[in-house]
């Protein structure tokens, strides 16, 4: 199985009238990624994992969870793991209580269960705390036992939508961590808004727009870190330009150009890029031009906004 999830030709709509809020979407996931799933409000991204997870049905098209068609609570039961966007937890419950109670209901037994949820507990700081009333616990607490139930039981794929909202920057880091040390071991799709956490999260990434798949693939090739280097130089753009057929004979079969202000250099598949920026700084020293900065591809926020054509 390489992928953990298989989406073709996937339709939703909420009512006849109402337009397909998933529009003849497909996608891949690969098996033991950190995927970052991307897009405005609207998109499709709830809808989505509520179709994944076995909440919602869609009209047309094709869901294969983790090779097993699609979700059916008998074969995926404690296999799947899914935070829903706005998740309500029983507030009288303490959060040991109210772990144990799901691990009982994925099949586990009394002694497995207490382990389980003792487990995802300490995985979100939270095993301290494990026996206070939830509504006793701040907002930020709260998301971390919605997040430790996600967790239970060391599920194959975990749907998180926003679990990093409502925690402060120490809670965020450490959840980080948490799905960093997941890597290869399950499949995390993470749906979020904040862009620059995807990006040192997620090594996969799918963005979508309108219900319709506009881009997937590695982080390296959505920000173009693993082929395109931008260049911030003491020069201007004029001087950029009186460079570049110096470049181009340098490095032949290697694109540049200037795009405001910074001088843009896209390598061909299969190039060296260390060694490419290794003969593009010695031109540019040669020439006099101060190097400012130098950054691979775009940031995932950019890359977004750009194919969003903002």
């Amino acid at each position: 199985m390489s992928a953990a999830l298989l989406v073709s030709g996937l339709c939703k709509r909420y009512g006849w009238r109402s337009p397909l809020v998933l529009d003849d979407l497909s996608l891949e996931v690969p098996v033991g990624s950190l995927s970052g799933l991307v897009g405005p409000n609207g998109a499709g991204k709830t809808t989505l994992f509520a179709i994944v997870a076995g909440y919602l049905r869609s009209e047309a098209g094709s869901c294969d969870v983790l090779g097993l068609g699609p979700f059916h609570p008998a074969t995926h039961k404690g296999r799947v793991g899914v935070l829903p966007q706005d998740a309500e937890l029983p507030i009288q419950d303490t959060p040991r209580m109210f772990l144990e109670h799901l691990a009982r209901l994925q099949g586990l037994n009394a002694t497995e269960g207490r382990a389980a949820a003792a487990q995802s507990l300490e995985q979100v700081l939270l095993l301290a705390r494990a026996d206070e009333p939830i509504h006793r616990l701040s907002h930020g607490m709260h998301r971390r036992v919605s997040v430790a139930s996600a967790l239970l039981g060391s599920p194959e794929l975990i749907l998180l939508d926003e679990p990093m909202s409502g925690l402060d920057p120490m809670q965020a880091h450490s959840l980080r961590s948490v799905l960093s040390s997941l890597r290869g071991k399950a499949t995390v799709i993470v749906s979020s808004h904040n862009l620059d956490e995807l990006e040192k999260l997620c090594d996969h990434v799918v963005i979508l727009e309108d219900g319709k798949l506009v881009r997937a693939g590695t982080i390296e090739e959505v920000t173009g870190r693993g082929f395109v280097t931008h260049w911030t130089l003491a020069a201007t753009a004029k001087q950029l330009e009186a460079v570049l057929p110096r470049l181009r004979d340098r490095l032949e079969g290697h694109s540049f150009d200037v795009q405001d202000g910074v001088l843009v250099h896209r390598a061909p598949d299969g190039s060296d890029l260390d060694a490419a920026s290794h003969q593009i700084a010695g031109v540019l020293v040669d020439v006099g031009f101060p190097i400012r900065e130098v950054a691979r591809g775009l940031s995932l926020e950019a890359s977004f906004l750009r194919q969003a054509g903002v």
